[in-house]
């Protein structure tokens, strides 16, 4: 085993009132891969900070090798006095470092270098801190919520990136589906501890279950335990007095441990304030478009949304998603094309750049609209303390201006909010942003539960498999054009589709590169005036004839296929259905394009044979 480049143990960090951290310990070895998981609030960030130096624990020890390079990616970087990109990006390298790496980084990252720091978006900025931390390509690389505000081509290009790098990674995040890629061990940060698990995030969740269920089982024998030495104490042998009171001394331990002890952070609980059914139509947009200038956002695109649809919407930075939602939704008119909203209906909007949120104003407030202490939950009165509980803020926590709260805690209260309000249209746009996985669990749950009609923009591929019905998309990601596509299921689904299509491109441009040169070997042949000789086998003259037949039938049961996934319900009446619809499709593709080239070669063969 390689002596580890970075070691934190037992440290210890309060800020007034219970430990932060009681006992978390952290060792980074040459090539790990560790992701830090745990709820919002737990020290994630926190713990990352000492890693780093930013921050001294108040007790416990900190050991970094000192020849080794560290750069840490904050979640708000400061720009400084840099006057472009660029120099913020080279001031992150080290001596002997290749400035080459920052022109690369940042050419990928979709930013020429010449901008101002101080004019750049929240995805801009992140893209360019990732390129200053990447650069030297330290021995510990240490990223807090890299993929906030990326686009999901750019969240993919990472994952390579990160996959290829020589530094040893500490990873924060909340994208499940980057942790599983990237990750090849796991921190647990719970209740101030940590546990170490020698594999990936995609082992993380069923092993923590294990944890919890085991320290469940431990209470429960302790219980038992003491209800024993009770008993003993009660009914045992008064003459061993001595003995007595030493074992009396161990049942107060016994009863101290057992009352001292913390169970996992609770979960948060909530339902969806039902409004009024909508109409069974809730959108209907018919050749719907958009352009500024000469660049076109929308081309026409139609769609009709139906009670109960849930459609994820995804595509790079600036391919029009919010623009398409916002035609969709009423709040900006197309260019040309017509949007016909549904009867009775009720919106709620989880705006991705918080700016619903008043910082000054305090948690009850918000919550109130300011008026008072009680609002009203799916028809009942409610007190906001007791309404805050189900979303993990504490009473006390009710006076507290926002401006306090971390940003996976703004997220929690601005969601808190929304499920308050009467809703039968749910439009989040990036919801997933720094909410912690738990979190994440209780919202896939109530947009896969809800009654009413879901609208949702995301980069989280696993949250998005998880609960829509149906994905919109451009039609050419790499270089947006306008056009939009609406695919049956989840991300996932999208892209086997996606591959379908690019499948069959491939196909026909092989057989007609094949044809064409057949047709120069042909022309080569007769050319020389040399006829070929033999002549084809048996079994070659019935493959030639009958290969045709079986591509024939196969792209036959493709379109029988192709017909039966079009309907946009299938997916969530019966995913298992779609889920084998779609391997199904996968192997009759591949199975055309088998038979397509051996029909090809013997074609070629049978033409050269008879000269």
């Amino acid at each position: 085993m390689a002596p580890p480049i970075l070691k934190l143990d037992d440290i210890v960090l309060t800020f007034g009132g219970t430990p932060l951290l009681n006992g978390a310990a952290l060792q980074v070895e040459p090539g790990d891969r560790i992701c830090l998981v745990g709820r919002n609030g737990s020290g994630k960030s926190t713990l990352l900070k000492i890693a780093a130096g930013l921050i001294e624990p108040q007790s416990g020890e900190v050991f970094r090798h000192p020849s080794s390079t560290v750069r840490y990616l904050e979640q708000a970087p400061d720009f400084g006095a840099y006057t472009t990109v660029q120099a913020y990006a080279e001031a992150g390298l080290g001596p002997g470092d290749d400035p080459y790496r920052v022109t690369y980084l940042l050419s990928h990252l979709g930013l020429s270098g010449e901008e101002n720091p101080n004019d750049l978006s929240g995805g801009e900025a992140r893209r360019a801190a990732l390129a200053r931390v990447l650069a030297p390509e330290p021995d510990i690389l240490m990223l807090d919520e890299p993929t906030n505000h990326l686009d999901l081509p750019t969240i993919e290009w990472l994952e390579g990136e990160l996959q290829k790098t020589r530094s040893a990674l500490i990873l924060i995040s909340h994208d499940r589906r980057f942790l599983e890629k990237v990750s090849t061990a796991t921190v647990w940060l719970d209740r101030g501890t940590s546990r170490r698990l020698d594999r990936g995030f995609g082992q993380f969740e069923a092993w923590r279950d294990q944890v919890l269920e085991q320290e469940e089982l431990e209470q429960h024998k302790l219980g038992k335990q003491i209800e024993r030495e009770e008993h003993w104490l009660r009914y045992g042998v008064t003459a061993r007095r001595k003995r007595n009171m030493r074992r009396l001394g161990a049942l107060q331990d016994l009863r101290s441990n057992y009352r001292g002890h913390k169970g996992p952070q609770g979960s948060v609980q909530a339902n969806v304030s039902d409004a009024q059914e909508s109409g069974k139509l809730v959108i209907e947009a018919e050749k719907i478009t958009k352009a500024y200038g000469e660049r076109i956002i929308v081309a026409p695109f139609s769609i009709r949304v139906h009670r109960g649809d849930c459609i994820g919407l995804v595509g790079p930075n600036g391919a029009g998603k919010t623009t398409l939602l916002k035609m969709l939704t009423g709040q900006m008119k197309p260019d040309e094309g017509k949007v016909k909203l549904g009867t009775n209906l009720e919106i709620a909007t989880l705006d991705q750049k918080r700016e619903d949120l008043n910082l000054e104003d305090t948690l009850a407030n918000y919550l109130t609209d300011g008026r008072g202490e009680t609002l009203l939950v799916n028809g009942e009165q409610r007190h906001v303390t007791g309404y805050m509980k189900e979303f993990l803020f504490q009473p006390e926590q009710a006076r507290t201006p926002i401006k306090n709260l971390s940003g996976g805690e703004r997220a929690r209260l601005m969601l808190a909010r929304i499920l308050s309000r009467p809703t039968n249209l749910l439009i989040l746009d990036e919801p997933t942003n720094d909410l912690d996985i738990e979190t994440l669990d209780l919202l896939q749950e109530i947009v896969a539960g809800f009654a009413g009609t879901v609208i949702l923009v995301s980069h989280d591929r696993d949250f998005l498999d998880r609960t829509v019905t149906s994905t919109i998309a451009p039609a050419d990601p790499e270089a947006p054009d306008g056009r939009w596509i609406e695919y049956a299921g989840g991300y996932s689904d999208m892209m086997v589709q996606r591959k379908g299509v690019a499948d069959e491109r491939k196909r026909a441009e092989k057989a007609e590169k094949a044809r064409q040169t057949g047709a120069a070997s042909t022309s080569g042949a007769g050319g020389t005036g040399k006829a070929a000789k033999g002549k084809l086998s048996f079994k070659q003259k019935f493959a030639l004839e009958n290969l045709p037949k079986e591509m024939e039938k196969a792209q036959s049961e493709i379109a029988k296929r192709e017909a039966e996934m079009a309907d946009p319900k299938l997916f969530t009446k019966n995913p298992a259905r779609f889920a084998a619809l779609a391997a199904e499709l996968e192997k009759l593709r591949a199975s055309i394009e088998t038979m397509e080239g051996e029909w090809l070669e013997l074609e070629m063969l049978r033409e050269e044979l008879e000269g």
